[in-house]
Protein backbone atom coordinates (compact mmCIF):
# COMPACT_ATOMS: atom_id res chain seq x y z
CA UNK A 1 0.00 0.00 0.00
CA UNK A 2 1.34 3.41 -0.98
CA UNK A 3 1.06 5.79 1.98
CA UNK A 4 1.95 9.40 1.28
CA UNK A 5 2.43 10.27 4.94
CA UNK A 6 1.62 8.76 8.32
CA UNK A 7 -0.86 11.40 9.47
CA UNK A 8 -3.58 13.65 8.14
CA UNK A 9 -4.33 17.19 9.20
CA UNK A 10 -7.16 19.61 8.69
CA UNK A 11 -7.21 23.32 9.45
CA UNK A 12 -10.56 25.07 9.14
CA UNK A 13 -11.14 28.85 8.91
CA UNK A 14 -12.18 28.84 12.58
CA UNK A 15 -8.54 28.03 13.43
CA UNK A 16 -7.71 31.72 12.94
CA UNK A 17 -9.87 32.50 15.99
CA UNK A 18 -9.71 29.46 18.27
CA UNK A 19 -6.44 28.39 19.95
CA UNK A 20 -7.22 24.69 20.09
CA UNK A 21 -5.65 21.65 18.41
CA UNK A 22 -6.97 18.08 18.70
CA UNK A 23 -4.55 15.24 18.00
CA UNK A 24 -5.25 11.48 17.71
CA UNK A 25 -1.92 10.02 16.65
CA UNK A 26 -2.77 6.39 17.47
CA UNK A 27 -6.04 6.29 15.51
CA UNK A 28 -4.38 4.81 12.40
CA UNK A 29 -4.48 1.17 11.28
CA UNK A 30 -2.81 1.10 7.84
CA UNK A 31 0.68 -0.30 7.21
CA UNK A 32 3.06 -0.01 4.25
CA UNK A 33 3.50 -3.03 1.99
CA UNK A 34 7.03 -3.68 3.26
CA UNK A 35 5.77 -3.66 6.84
CA UNK A 36 2.77 -5.88 6.01
CA UNK A 37 5.11 -8.57 4.64
CA UNK A 38 7.06 -8.70 7.89
CA UNK A 39 4.50 -8.16 10.62
CA UNK A 40 3.54 -11.24 12.61
CA UNK A 41 0.36 -9.79 14.09
CA UNK A 42 -3.09 -10.17 12.65
CA UNK A 43 -5.32 -7.16 12.10
CA UNK A 44 -7.37 -7.88 15.23
CA UNK A 45 -4.24 -8.02 17.37
CA UNK A 46 -3.04 -4.72 15.96
CA UNK A 47 -6.41 -3.06 16.40
CA UNK A 48 -6.53 -4.10 20.05
CA UNK A 49 -3.49 -1.94 20.84
CA UNK A 50 -4.45 0.94 18.56
CA UNK A 51 -6.84 3.75 19.47
CA UNK A 52 -9.78 3.41 17.08
CA UNK A 53 -12.43 6.16 17.08
CA UNK A 54 -10.15 8.73 18.71
CA UNK A 55 -9.89 10.40 15.31
CA UNK A 56 -13.66 10.99 15.39
CA UNK A 57 -13.23 13.05 18.54
CA UNK A 58 -10.81 15.49 16.90
CA UNK A 59 -13.86 17.03 15.18
CA UNK A 60 -14.30 19.25 18.25
CA UNK A 61 -11.30 21.40 17.21
CA UNK A 62 -10.67 23.62 14.16
CA UNK A 63 -7.15 22.23 13.84
CA UNK A 64 -7.07 18.44 13.67
CA UNK A 65 -4.19 15.95 13.41
CA UNK A 66 -4.98 12.24 13.04
CA UNK A 67 -2.71 9.22 12.68
CA UNK A 68 -3.16 7.25 9.46
CA UNK A 69 -0.85 4.29 10.04
CA UNK A 70 -0.63 1.72 12.81
CA UNK A 71 1.55 2.36 15.81
CA UNK A 72 3.17 -0.98 14.91
CA UNK A 73 4.66 0.73 11.85
CA UNK A 74 5.79 3.83 13.73
CA UNK A 75 4.74 4.98 17.19
CA UNK A 76 4.53 8.77 17.13
CA UNK A 77 4.01 8.92 20.88
CA UNK A 78 7.38 7.45 21.81
CA UNK A 79 10.89 8.90 21.71
CA UNK A 80 12.64 8.58 18.37
CA UNK A 81 14.89 5.71 19.47
CA UNK A 82 11.87 3.74 20.75
CA UNK A 83 9.39 4.63 17.99
CA UNK A 84 9.91 1.36 16.06
CA UNK A 85 8.99 -1.70 18.09
CA UNK A 86 11.77 -4.28 17.87
CA UNK A 87 11.11 -6.78 20.67
CA UNK A 88 8.13 -8.07 22.63
CA UNK A 89 9.24 -5.86 25.50
CA UNK A 90 8.44 -2.82 23.36
CA UNK A 91 4.92 -4.02 22.56
CA UNK A 92 3.01 -5.50 25.53
CA UNK A 93 4.80 -8.85 25.12
CA UNK A 94 3.69 -9.27 21.50
CA UNK A 95 5.97 -10.78 18.87
CA UNK A 96 5.58 -8.05 16.27
CA UNK A 97 7.85 -9.32 13.47
CA UNK A 98 8.21 -12.69 11.79
CA UNK A 99 11.93 -12.06 11.19
CA UNK A 100 14.57 -9.55 12.24
CA UNK A 101 13.40 -6.17 11.06
CA UNK A 102 15.60 -5.02 8.14
CA UNK A 103 17.36 -1.69 8.62
CA UNK A 104 15.84 -0.19 5.49
CA UNK A 105 12.29 -0.84 6.73
CA UNK A 106 12.98 0.70 10.13
CA UNK A 107 14.83 3.63 8.54
CA UNK A 108 11.81 4.44 6.35
CA UNK A 109 9.58 4.50 9.43
CA UNK A 110 12.01 6.82 11.21
CA UNK A 111 11.96 9.17 8.23
CA UNK A 112 8.18 9.27 8.56
CA UNK A 113 8.56 10.04 12.27
CA UNK A 114 10.95 12.89 11.55
CA UNK A 115 8.62 14.33 8.90
CA UNK A 116 5.73 14.26 11.37
CA UNK A 117 7.62 16.10 14.09
CA UNK A 118 9.03 18.63 11.65
CA UNK A 119 5.53 19.39 10.40
CA UNK A 120 4.14 19.58 13.94
CA UNK A 121 6.86 22.06 14.87
CA UNK A 122 5.79 24.29 12.01
CA UNK A 123 2.07 23.87 12.74
CA UNK A 124 2.36 24.56 16.46
CA UNK A 125 4.89 27.31 15.87
CA UNK A 126 2.29 29.07 13.73
CA UNK A 127 -0.20 28.64 16.58
CA UNK A 128 2.26 30.16 19.04
CA UNK A 129 2.77 33.14 16.73
CA UNK A 130 -0.97 33.64 16.22
CA UNK A 131 -2.04 33.25 19.87
CA UNK A 132 -0.35 34.07 23.13
CA UNK A 133 -1.31 30.62 24.39
CA UNK A 134 -3.03 27.56 22.96
CA UNK A 135 -4.30 24.15 24.10
CA UNK A 136 -3.74 20.70 22.61
CA UNK A 137 -6.12 17.82 23.29
CA UNK A 138 -3.87 14.75 22.90
CA UNK A 139 -6.50 12.02 22.53
CA UNK A 140 -5.92 8.34 23.30
CA UNK A 141 -7.69 5.25 24.60
CA UNK A 142 -6.53 2.34 26.71
CA UNK A 143 -7.39 -1.32 27.34
CA UNK A 144 -8.84 -2.55 30.61
CA UNK A 145 -9.68 -6.19 29.83
CA UNK A 146 -6.29 -7.72 29.14
CA UNK A 147 -7.34 -11.02 30.69
CA UNK A 148 -9.31 -11.92 27.55
CA UNK A 149 -12.79 -11.30 26.17
CA UNK A 150 -14.36 -13.16 29.12
CA UNK A 151 -11.80 -12.00 31.66
CA UNK A 152 -12.30 -9.53 34.46
CA UNK A 153 -12.34 -5.78 34.04
CA UNK A 154 -9.33 -3.98 35.48
CA UNK A 155 -9.78 -2.47 38.94
CA UNK A 156 -11.78 0.76 38.43
CA UNK A 157 -9.98 2.38 41.36
CA UNK A 158 -6.81 2.31 39.28
CA UNK A 159 -8.41 2.66 35.85
CA UNK A 160 -10.63 5.75 35.56
CA UNK A 161 -12.94 6.18 32.61
CA UNK A 162 -10.87 9.22 31.66
CA UNK A 163 -7.26 9.74 32.71
CA UNK A 164 -5.85 13.24 32.22
CA UNK A 165 -2.06 13.08 31.90
CA UNK A 166 -0.36 16.27 32.99
CA UNK A 167 3.03 14.94 34.00
CA UNK A 168 5.03 17.11 31.61
CA UNK A 169 3.24 20.44 32.01
CA UNK A 170 3.89 23.22 34.51
CA UNK A 171 0.91 22.77 36.82
CA UNK A 172 1.61 26.12 38.52
CA UNK A 173 1.23 27.89 35.19
CA UNK A 174 -1.45 25.82 33.46
CA UNK A 175 -3.52 24.85 36.51
CA UNK A 176 -6.58 26.95 35.53
CA UNK A 177 -6.81 25.16 32.19
CA UNK A 178 -6.43 21.67 33.68
CA UNK A 179 -8.89 22.30 36.48
CA UNK A 180 -11.54 23.80 34.19
CA UNK A 181 -11.25 20.92 31.73
CA UNK A 182 -11.64 18.28 34.43
CA UNK A 183 -14.55 20.12 36.08
CA UNK A 184 -16.46 20.59 32.84
CA UNK A 185 -15.87 17.02 31.65
CA UNK A 186 -17.13 15.65 34.98
CA UNK A 187 -20.16 17.94 34.78
CA UNK A 188 -21.30 16.74 31.36
CA UNK A 189 -24.58 14.81 31.35
CA UNK A 190 -23.08 11.54 30.15
CA UNK A 191 -25.19 8.42 29.46
CA UNK A 192 -25.21 6.26 32.57
CA UNK A 193 -23.95 9.00 34.86
CA UNK A 194 -21.05 11.44 35.20
CA UNK A 195 -17.69 10.39 33.82
CA UNK A 196 -15.00 9.27 36.25
CA UNK A 197 -12.27 11.77 35.34
CA UNK A 198 -8.97 11.75 37.25
CA UNK A 199 -5.51 13.15 36.79
CA UNK A 200 -2.29 11.11 36.44
CA UNK A 201 -3.77 7.89 37.85
CA UNK A 202 -3.04 5.54 34.94
CA UNK A 203 -0.85 7.66 32.64
CA UNK A 204 1.02 10.94 32.93
CA UNK A 205 1.24 11.63 29.20
CA UNK A 206 3.55 10.32 26.50
CA UNK A 207 6.35 11.60 24.33
CA UNK A 208 4.23 13.87 22.14
CA UNK A 209 2.96 15.95 25.04
CA UNK A 210 6.47 16.16 26.53
CA UNK A 211 7.90 17.22 23.17
CA UNK A 212 5.31 19.98 22.75
CA UNK A 213 5.95 21.30 26.26
CA UNK A 214 9.69 21.25 25.71
CA UNK A 215 9.42 23.14 22.42
CA UNK A 216 6.62 25.56 23.38
CA UNK A 217 6.92 25.82 27.18
CA UNK A 218 5.15 29.16 27.62
CA UNK A 219 2.66 28.84 24.74
CA UNK A 220 1.27 25.30 24.76
CA UNK A 221 -0.81 23.41 27.29
CA UNK A 222 -1.18 19.76 26.28
CA UNK A 223 -3.82 17.64 27.98
CA UNK A 224 -3.05 13.96 27.39
CA UNK A 225 -6.58 12.54 27.49
CA UNK A 226 -6.92 8.74 27.77
CA UNK A 227 -10.38 7.18 27.57
CA UNK A 228 -10.72 3.69 28.93
CA UNK A 229 -12.25 1.51 26.21
CA UNK A 230 -15.62 1.35 27.94
CA UNK A 231 -17.11 2.78 24.72
CA UNK A 232 -16.22 -0.33 22.70
CA UNK A 233 -15.40 -4.03 22.94
CA UNK A 234 -11.61 -4.00 22.91
CA UNK A 235 -11.50 -7.68 21.81
CA UNK A 236 -13.85 -7.49 18.82
CA UNK A 237 -13.23 -3.84 17.96
CA UNK A 238 -16.96 -3.11 17.91
CA UNK A 239 -17.94 0.35 19.19
CA UNK A 240 -21.03 1.51 21.01
CA UNK A 241 -22.00 4.38 18.67
CA UNK A 242 -24.03 6.11 21.38
CA UNK A 243 -21.03 6.28 23.69
CA UNK A 244 -18.60 7.28 20.93
CA UNK A 245 -20.88 10.19 20.05
CA UNK A 246 -21.40 11.06 23.71
CA UNK A 247 -17.63 11.33 24.20
CA UNK A 248 -17.46 13.71 21.24
CA UNK A 249 -20.19 15.83 22.82
CA UNK A 250 -18.53 15.71 26.23
CA UNK A 251 -15.22 16.88 24.83
CA UNK A 252 -16.94 19.62 22.83
CA UNK A 253 -18.64 20.84 26.02
CA UNK A 254 -15.23 21.54 27.58
CA UNK A 255 -13.97 23.81 24.82
CA UNK A 256 -15.57 27.15 25.84
CA UNK A 257 -14.35 26.86 29.42
CA UNK A 258 -10.86 25.77 28.45
CA UNK A 259 -10.50 28.69 26.04
CA UNK A 260 -11.84 31.07 28.69
CA UNK A 261 -9.39 29.71 31.27
CA UNK A 262 -6.41 30.62 29.09
CA UNK A 263 -6.98 34.24 30.17
CA UNK A 264 -6.37 33.17 33.79
CA UNK A 265 -2.94 31.70 33.07
CA UNK A 266 -0.22 33.70 34.78
CA UNK A 267 2.95 34.35 32.78
CA UNK A 268 5.94 32.23 33.82
CA UNK A 269 8.39 33.63 36.33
Amino acid sequence: MLIDRVWSQEVTPEAERQPLVAVAIHDGHLVRDDVAKLIALGEAERLREEDPFTGVWTSIAPTRVTGVVSRFQIDLNRPRDKAVYRSPGDAWGLQVWNEVLPHEVADQSIREYDEFYSTMHALLGAMANRFERFVVYDLHSYNHRRGGPDGPHADPDENPQVNIGTGSLDRNMWGPVVDRFITDLRSFDFPGGPLDVRENVKFKGGHFSRWVHENFPTSACVLAIEFKKFFMDEWTGQPDPVLVDAITAALRSTVPGVIESLAQVAPPH
